[in-house]
């Protein structure tokens, strides 16, 4: 290691994406890695993610780029369709391997397979402890000692949140005072699977119905579709409604989508058996304080970009690149790994962010018809002329703009 031998005993609080890069650059510079992860089991669950820009590239310096593509989904493109399911408009994706990426990236991946691949490349050199969270946890000069779930504590030299966008780790190293750490752009999702059926095609399906209500039909394999509701709107209710419990979260989406339209009736039917049912408040994280002593936080906890920016996955990849980097490389001393880590990734994640611009969501989710029918007209002739296609080969860089990845945290 560049900066002395010393072996650190790191506690990371979520076994999802960001947690499992992050152990798998950690044992790999040399240290000990507990991961302990609330659920029961691998969360090896979830909708469809994508991978862009820099986290292609982290993907890659993991050495498992084949293994993602050998999971890939196969979605060509993005159709905006009308009540009667007639595309009036269609972008396929930039499978050029130069520029930008489109609405769907050439690399698509179910959210659990992704884990999946990463959960195997570290199972055997990471310990993993399921259906067990950090209660508390109390900082001294030299350690960190976790309160566990169990009634079981531990000591750590560092210990780090990977626990997504509610993370329960940000809220206990953030001041009383502290600003809110969620920029809420007035959208909210849910996202559930249904039965394919023939006419469930490889290319992304996209309706807009007034009220600012938006669907999305996409399919990842031969039996099951996923299906998206997408609302604009800005009540408490609508914020309050995630943390209710899930038959009454799927009334709320009912209640307002049932006569949207197109085939909002089939998704409904589906909806009501779904096991697969997720519903969320679409925010993104901002905080200026991504560590506290010996406590730090990667991927959503840190930085949630929102689903979208397109990032969220590949800015996880990378924060967990960055973070073990530079505690690869300054093992004895935390603190300046730690401020380094904020150093280096803060340009990263403030471009990413930018790229969430509110009222351009709120102009592709129309309130009324007259906008709906709008919003086909320019996306169709925009189609029409491939400009979606000639302004992704021509762009220098993807959506992690100039930015470059740092060197390998690897150090052996």
């Amino acid at each position: 290691m560049a900066s002395g031998t010393r072996s650190l005993k790191v506690l990371v609080c979520g076994g999802g994406i960001a947690g499992q890069a992050l152990a798998y650059w950690l044992v790999r510079g040399g240290h000990d890695v507990v991961v302990v992860e609330r659920f029961p089991e691998l969360r090896a669950t979830g909708a469809q993610v994508d991978l862009r820009g820099q986290g292609i590239e982290a993907i890659g310096a993991m050495g498992l780029l084949d293994a993602v593509r050998g999971k890939l989904v196969d979605e060509a493109g993005v159709a905006f369709v009308d009540a009667r399911g007639r595309a009036r408009a269609t972008i396929m994706a930039n499978t050029s391997g130069r520029g930008r990426q489109t609405l769907t990236s050439e690399y698509e991946i179910m959210r659990g397979d992704l884990v999946r691949i990463l959960h195997d490349a570290t199972k055997n050199d990471v310990e993993y402890v399921f259906g067990t969270s950090v209660d508390r946890f109390v900082q001294a000069e030299e350690k960190v000692v976790a309160y566990f779930s169990d009634g079981s504590s531990g000591e750590f030299d560092l210990l780090v949140g990977a626990d997504g966008q509610g993370s329960r780790i940000r809220r206990s190293i953030l001041p009383a005072d502290a600003a809110e750490s969620y920029r809420r752009v007035g959208i909210h999702m849910s996202y559930w699977f249904v039965p394919r059926i023939a006419s469930d095609t490889n290319i992304r399906d996209t309706y807009n119905a007034p009220g600012g209500r938006m669907i999305m039909r996409r399919s990842h394999n031969p039996d099951e579709t996923q299906v998206y509701f997408v609302l604009r709107e800005t009540s408490e209710e609508a914020s309050a409604i995630h943390r209710a419990p899930v038959e009454r979260q799927k009334e709320f989406w009912a209640e307002r989508f049932r006569d949207a339209g197109w085939q909002t009736d089939r998704f409904l039917r589906g909806m009501e058996a779904t096991p697969s049912f997720y519903s969320q408040e679409v925010v993104q994280v901002r905080t200026n304080i991504w560590s506290r002593g010996r406590v730090a936080l990667v991927g959503d906890a840190a930085h949630c970009s929102s689903p979208y920016s397109g990032m969220g996955v590949s800015g996880a990849l990378v924060g967990a690149y960055v973070l073990a980097g530079e505690i690869n490389r300054h093992p004895t001393d935390l603190s300046r790994a730690l401020a380094d880590y904020d150093t280096a990734l803060r340009p990263f994640v403030d471009q990413i962010q930018a790229t969430v611009k509110p009222r351009l969501l709120r102009l592709g989710m129309p309130m009324n018809q007259w906008g709906i029918d709008a919003l086909h007209t320019v996306s169709g002739l925009a189609a029409f002329l491939r400009i979606p296609d000639l302004v992704a080969r021509l762009s220098k860089e993807d959506r992690g703009g100039t930015w470059q990845l740092p060197e390998s945290p690897q150090l052996t």
